[in-house]
């Protein structure tokens, strides 16, 4: 049975758009605060890859994650978790896109 943070997370990123997906996902890559299962950096250069062809701002200045504050709300509340909790969020997520 999925803990009520976990079903919190999902509700969220259901309700993001295409990019803030692409964000969040990449943020949970670079985290040093994550215990995913999955090989970051690979899932990093994959993600990263995929919203420098959806959104030009990304791909020509050096962006800063905290301006996105439904990103770092998310991240906060993944930090929280446990890592199987973090895995499940990360599995949806990364199925999602």
């Amino acid at each position: 049975m999925e803990s009520e943070k976990v079903k919190y997370l999902i509700n969220m990123i259901n309700d993001m758009d295409l990019t803030n997906k692409l964000r969040l996902a990449i943020c949970m890559s670079d985290s040093s605060c994550t215990n995913l299962k999955y090989d970051k950096p690979e899932m990093y250069k994959y993600f990263d890859s995929m919203l420098k062809e959806i959104n030009e701002e990304y791909r020509t200045t050096l962006i800063n994650f905290a301006k996105y504050h439904i990103i770092m709300f998310a991240m906060a509340k993944i930090r929280e978790m446990n890592k199987e909790e973090q895995n499940q969020v990360a599995l949806y997520l990364f199925n999602n896109l």
